[in-house]
């Protein structure tokens, strides 16, 4: 149910938990993705399907609906407390990212493949079934602004390596649950150490501090941005809270030291169906590098690769890559 995260255990053995899945399609159709709107492009048509399979022709809309505990749209692509809740939390953040840069400015040809990843966080209820139909019949309507149709041709559970676990979908028949578990990132410090630091900013990034955005990404402020999605997703959807000490934490990552900002502001709009408004979700993109004392901050960061940081993650905003 979505309003039991209040209750859930606290973490034992920390670790940040995902489904990541790769589905597999080949065009039928020249199939355009403009210049940094692929995530915004998949992640649109995916709300309006997932609504039209998923809701009732009644439904007065999610954050109304007397059933949002139990409805799939509600739960994945509207998700919020029925209750008062915490304070900043009666708007929850999805339960999902989309990974499609790869996919930037790319136009794909009728007959050959292309794929997108989807990263899901809620392991006790991650709807793969949903997904996976959505996903199927948005191909069949057509991707990207000329609608060119493809063909859904498998669903993959993909390790953080890049290596396949086990097929989900087949092409023909789901087997959504069938040796689906999900994977696992420890947060505890691996006890190697880390003094040197990479962070590269793949998609557009926008991180906040005291309520206004950052034109850098000072350490302290980056971590806090990982540190409180990271917690609030595990609560919400994950394993149950996590015992950190959250201002200590915030402190030492204050001291870090960052050596290195080559950034550049990517401009970019969305446009919404629903008002006919256009919206900014650019953000800066680049490479910043830190040095300190780093080690206790990596399985953080590392968890953040796979979870995306600051604002608009669902569109595919806010991917980094870490090395040390």
């Amino acid at each position: 149910m979505m309003n039991d995260f209040l209750g859930r255990n606290r973490m034992v053995d920390p670790h940040f938990a995902l489904f990541r899945l790769r589905f597999r399609f080949r065009a039928e159709e020249s199939i355009h993705f403009p210049e940094g709107k692929p995530g915004n492009i998949i992640r649109g048509a995916f709300g309006t399907i997932l609504r039209r399979i998923a809701c009732a022709p009644e439904c007065p809309g999610a954050k109304s609906c007397p059933r949002r505990g139990q409805c799939p749209y509600a739960r994945i692509f509207e998700p919020g407390s029925q209750d008062s809740g915490p304070s900043g939390l009666a708007d929850w953040p999805r339960p999902f990212v989309f990974r499609a840069a790869h996919l930037n400015g790319q136009t794909v040809a009728p007959g050959r493949a292309f794929h997108f990843d989807v990263h899901l966080f809620d392991i006790h209820d991650p709807a793969i079934a949903y997904f996976v139909l959505t996903f199927a019949e948005l191909a069949r309507s057509g991707l990207g602004p000329r609608r060119g149709r493809a063909e859904l041709l498998s669903v993959d559970q993909m390790d953080l390596q890049e290596g396949v676990l086990s097929r989900l979908f087949t092409g023909t028949s789901i087997e959504a649950r069938a040796g689906a578990h999900p994977s696992r990132i420890p947060l505890s410090p691996s006890g190697t150490p880390v003094h040197r630091l990479r962070v590269d900013f793949i998609t557009p990034t926008e991180l906040k501090h005291e309520h206004a955005l950052v034109g850098r990404p000072d350490f302290g402020v980056l971590f806090a941005r990982v540190r409180d999605r990271i917690a609030t997703l595990n609560r919400l959807y994950g394993a149950g809270i996590l015992e950190i000490d959250f201002r200590s934490l915030g402190e030492r990552a204050a001291a870090i030291r960052m050596t290195r900002c080559d950034l550049h502001r990517l401009d970019v709009e969305r446009l919404s169906s629903r008002t006919g408004q256009r919206h900014p979700i650019g953000g800066f993109a680049g490479t910043a590098e830190y040095e300190g004392e780093l080690s206790e901050f990596m399985p953080y960061l590392q968890a953040a690769v796979f979870a995306g940081i600051g604002r608009q993650t669902a569109f595919g905003n806010g991917e980094i890559r870490v090395a040390a």
